[in-house]
């Protein structure tokens, strides 16, 4: 099983015709992905040949909807068209829209988080500026490379892209049943504590694996709920030990002021919950690694 992306997700590339949204979109069908369609209103009618799979190209994302039964968008258009893209999925009630764009004004990203609620929360929305959700072996949503880990029993959720794809491989020999980048801009669509749950509900789940970074109290409030609602192992990974105070790090969302958002603090809060939290992603990986592969008992 799988959380959000699946086998029989559909899923449509908004952007498809632009570079990227063509790069992306070759990649993720070679990964096994199901795309049916991308959506471009300048070139609705046409069609794009990907190695000899050929896909429409749709006006709009609900004629894109109405024609391939699609249930997931990807977004791949420039940062000053997103919100007009992302306003348009959940006007067309897909179920999952992946933002992948990165340099989103952040008040773009707040009126699309706001209507997204406004209209019931029926479009879940992932991003921006993140890699995307893969689910291993099923089908994969956005940038993460497909070939880097195996399906198996352990989520992952993060804020960072790298660090997703350097857990992924590290514990490819266990291998995932999703893991979500959810994105580090300061206002996003699917949070950690989404996530914690929805893989604390997965019954082919067994562990997760959080990575979080400087900046913000996500990390906190993650914490706060993993207490309260969680209760497979989580183990963990702060970026940003050595940040200088003050300073943005990479991604919008990681400015420190103080002591809030640091690492050490985020590390402080998820130890007092009892996560695991590694110093470096190796021993992250490590960590999970000894609760999934328990040592042998002697007779």
């Amino acid at each position: 099983m799988a959380i959000w992306l699946t086998e029989n997700s559909k899923v449509i590339v908004q952007g498809m015709t632009g570079s990227e949204g063509s790069k992306h979109t070759a990649r993720m069908l070679r990964a096994g992905t199901d795309v049916v369609g991308g959506v471009n209103a300048r070139k609705a009618g046409t069609s794009v040949d990907f190695d000899g799979t050929r896909l429409p190209v749709f006006s709009t994302v609900a004629d894109a909807m109405a024609q391939t039964g699609a249930d997931v968008s990807v977004v791949f258009v420039p940062p000053k068209f997103t919100k007009d893209a992302v306003v348009e999925a959940i006007d067309a009630g897909i179920g999952l829209c992946v933002v992948i764009t990165e340099g989103v004004p952040v008040r773009d990203s707040a009126v699309f988080w706001a209507y997204a609620s406004d209209k019931g929360n029926l479009t879940r929305i992932i991003g921006p500026n993140c890699p995307g959700i893969a689910s291993p072996g099923k089908s994969d949503a956005g940038i993460i490379p497909a070939d880097i880990t195996t399906p198996g029993r352990i989520g992952l959720v993060s804020k960072s892209g790298t660090l997703t794809y350097q857990m992924m491989y590290e514990l490819r020999d266990i291998g995932f049943s999703t893991a979500v980048g959810i994105g580090g801009d300061p206002i996003i669509g699917t949070t950690y504590i989404d996530a914690l749950q929805a893989f604390q509900d997965d019954p082919e789940t067994d562990a997760i694996v959080m990575i979080g970074e400087i900046g913000g109290d996500a990390e906190e409030r993650a914490a706060a709920y993993i207490e309260e609602h969680i209760t497979k192992p989580v183990v963990g990974y702060v970026a940003g030990f050595t940040a200088p105070e003050g300073k943005t790090m990479g991604h919008a969302g990681a400015i420190v002021s103080g002591s809030s958002g640091t690492a050490q603090a985020k590390k402080g809060a998820l130890e007092k919950v009892g996560v695991r939290v590694g110093k470096t992603p190796s021993e992250t990986a490590r960590l999970m690694r000894e609760i999934l592969t328990p040592a042998p008992t002697t007779s």
